[in-house]
């Protein structure tokens, strides 16, 4: 299995160079087309010639260090901003190099100088035109609460402390208020006799959480959650909304919703 990474990942590099450099070919096609720096006055031939081993040597240049700075600099635009300026002074040298073959000329110190801030910001729009292409799309992660169908007759108990009317609706929530309770349900709420500890136990088998010292949720029921400072507040069917305590977030996380 390590074998297979391993060679999956040489082949992927593989890949991605040979990706680089067809870029810079094309890169340097165009170029050659364009004709810049007053190299439409060289024959045809020699420009394509030139711009391709300027554009495609000055590129590798460049992603060779992207490569070793990218473990330093993780922020893509301020490594290619760093790889264009330390790219440059090389860059600059395969330039005259190439330009001398093409049409004579010497080396001297000034025209070197003057030729680094000719070539910086071409290597900085090539470098900025790779990083386009490699610019990961941002990933958008979606959390998903997977609701375990109650156990038979978990809530059979605490059920029949309510009207008949609310008996088989839906349950949303139970919130306590002195010694009665307010069950919330999708057909209303109604207030019954019966301490919150009482009640708790009666629901333990049923797919909910204490959130708060006086709430307890129906999982099912929950759409949303907002935090701030630790604390918390759901928002349930129906438009409810119940508080989340510091003491229960860690049950809220656990299921998704922190």
């Amino acid at each position: 299995m390590g074998d297979q990474a391993v060679r999956a990942g040489e082949v992927s590099a593989r890949r991605r160079w040979a990706l680089d450099l067809g870029l810079l070919a094309a890169i340097g096609l165009m170029m050659g087309f364009l004709a810049p720096f007053a190299s439409d006055q060289a024959p045809v031939v020699g420009r394509y010639a030139h711009w391709m081993v300027v554009m495609v040597g000055c590129g590798l240049i460049g992603v060779w260090l992207d490569r070793v700075l990218s473990r330093r600099v993780g922020a893509l635009w301020r490594r290619t901003l760093v790889v264009s300026v330390v790219m440059t002074p090389p860059s600059a040298l395969l330039v005259m190099a190439s330009g001398r073959l093409l049409a004579g000329g010497r080396f001297t110190g000034p025209i070197y100088l003057d030729l680094l801030w000719q070539v910086w910001p071409v290597c900085l729009a090539v470098m900025a035109v790779r990083a386009v292409v490699w610019r990961r799309a941002p990933v958008k992660v979606e959390t998903r609460t997977v609701i375990a169908a109650p156990l038979p007759d978990a809530e059979a108990a605490f059920r029949r402390r309510l009207s008949a009317k609310r008996r088989g609706a839906r349950l949303i929530a139970v919130e306590a208020h002195d010694h009665y309770l307010k069950v919330h349900t999708d057909a209303g709420e109604e207030l019954i006799t019966l301490r919150f500890a009482d009640a708790l136990t009666e629901l333990a088998g049923a797919y909910g959480w204490r959130v708060h010292r006086s709430w307890w949720v129906a999982a099912e029921a929950v759409e949303s959650a907002r935090w701030r400072r630790g604390v918390g507040e759901l928002t349930l069917a129906g438009g409810l909304t119940a508080p989340v305590s510091r003491t229960y977030r860690a049950v809220l996380k656990e299921a998704g919703w922190g």
